[in-house]
């Protein structure tokens, strides 16, 4: 048993590496922060160098090597990397920084990373062009479509991602630029962000985001050849009144954010404007369990600029839309995971979930000399029921009937400071295993 732990805990440390963090979801800004463990006190620099091996659908078996580094110029600068290739011919490289202090600011933060990628299965629940939901409700990728019903091929899979972040001087952040977090055995003793009580003005944290991101893909099937290209704006504001922004045992978060693209691409100009918002419970600790949290999420948005058209032939065709792989959609690596990675898209969404964090007071790493470098606190068991939908227009009655469903388990760790999450989940379209870093919200 002590084995299997083991390995599974390398195994989501090497692949997770590789795995992007534009994926679609959790808000976009975040609270800036170092940790200090009271098992090593006085080092403030981690980093590790994995070799990785793994089965997808999109690439085949997959071998590559990643690392990521923390607390090297800056206590909360972080790098990642990682190559890789696979034997049906899939290859790329990812990479960036998070969390830059600017020299000339106390206060603003600077991100960017990337990625450039040769994908044997591409694949995209969309039509060209695509007609409205809301007089055909089978069309590719709304909620009453056939799951079959994509385009898949060989093609790129390159993306970007830049912003800058404005920590507020108020709240928990009035005096400091970032939150300092206590830990012991992974559990959180002093430097709590947030609190019971809520006033931005006197708890939590409070960030400005203004990012920029790119994603392109290409499709070159017999019957289309398509691009999915798509170079967002975004603006927003996260309110995190939690106690510890990595693993919230109590508290909230909300984030408002608008975003809005300015090239015309395959679907024409369009915008999207969102609202998520998070809610923790600490149930305390047991007699197997370090800690208990139950943990809420709720997200919605919709696109205004969003316009139907008549094409010759009479269809009703949609303008001025997010590609399939922004705005509203559900389903991959965050938010429906029981299905394909942005398997429902549409004008408008709604969507929620449940999650029972169970942090086991057992951790079978703890007495492994040789593995101490990993820095493995903890490991979690996380029980998770989700349900959303996406819609033509933004209708409570409609978003709230037909709820697509799922639900699953997680096993994650708190290792270096940063939670690591391998999630199954089930649905009526089948299961998904999912990797990645960091809560699902």
């Amino acid at each position: 048993m002590k084995r299997l732990a083991l390995l599974l805990c390398a195994g989501l440390l090497a692949i997770c590496i590789i795995l992007p963090s534009v994926a679609g979801a959790r808000p976009a800004a975040s609270v800036k922060f170092s940790i200090i463990r009271e098992e090593n006190p006085n080092m403030a620099e981690n980093r590790l160098v994995l070799p990785y091996a793994f089965p997808s659908e999109s690439m085949g078996t997959t071998v590559g090597v990643g690392g990521f580094a923390k607390g090297y110029l800056q206590d909360q600068l972080i790098f990642a990397g990682s190559v890789f290739a696979s034997v049906d011919d899939a290859k790329g490289v990812v990479g960036g920084f998070w969390d830059y202090l600017l020299p000339f600011s106390k206060r603003l933060y600077f991100s960017a990373y990337g990625a450039i990628s040769y994908l044997p299965r591409n694949r995209a629940y969309t039509e060209v062009p695509r007609f409205s939901s809301d007089f055909d409700s089978t069309v590719a990728g709304s909620n009453g479509s056939d799951k079959d019903d994509y385009i898949e091929d060989d093609g790129t899979d390159n993306w970007y991602g830049l912003k800058l972040e404005y920590v507020l001087p108020i709240g928990s952040m009035k005096n400091e630029h970032r939150g300092r977090y206590k830990l012991k055995n992974g559990i959180l003793q002093s430097g709590a962000t947030g609190g019971d009580k809520w006033n931005p003005l006197e708890t939590g944290v409070s960030v400005l985001l203004l990012g920029q991101s790119g994603r392109y893909q290409d499709f070159r099937t017999d019957a289309v050849t398509y691009s999915g290209d798509s170079y967002p704006f975004e603006i927003g504001y996260l309110y995190n009144n939690t106690d510890f922004a990595t693993n919230p045992s109590y508290g909230s978060l909300q984030y408002l954010a608008y975003s809005r693209s300015f090239n015309k691409g395959n679907t024409g100009e369009w915008d999207f404007l969102e609202f998520e918002a998070s809610k923790f419970f600490n149930l305390g600790a047991s007699r197997f369990s370090r800690q208990r949290v139950v943990a809420l999420n709720f997200w919605t948005g919709s696109s205004l600029s969003w316009n139907e058209t008549i094409d010759e032939n009479g269809d009703v065709v949609t303008e001025n839309k997010p590609p399939y792989l922004d705005g509203a959609r559900l389903g991959g690596w965050y938010r429906m995971k029981g299905f394909p990675n942005n398997r429902f898209n549409d004008r408008s969404v709604i969507y929620g979930a449940a999650e029972y964090r169970y942090t086991l007071d057992w951790n079978p790493v703890a007495g492994v000399n040789w593995l101490r470098w990993l820095h493995l606190d903890w490991f979690q068991l996380v029980p998770f029921v989700e349900a959303g939908r996406v819609a033509p227009d933004y209708d409570l009655g409609e978003l709230f009937s037909d709820l697509k469903l799922n639900g699953g388990i997680g096993v994650r760790a708190l290792t270096a400071g940063a939670v690591v999450r391998f999630d199954t989940a089930f649905s009526e379209e089948g299961t998904n295993f999912w990797v990645m870093f960091q809560q699902s919200f």
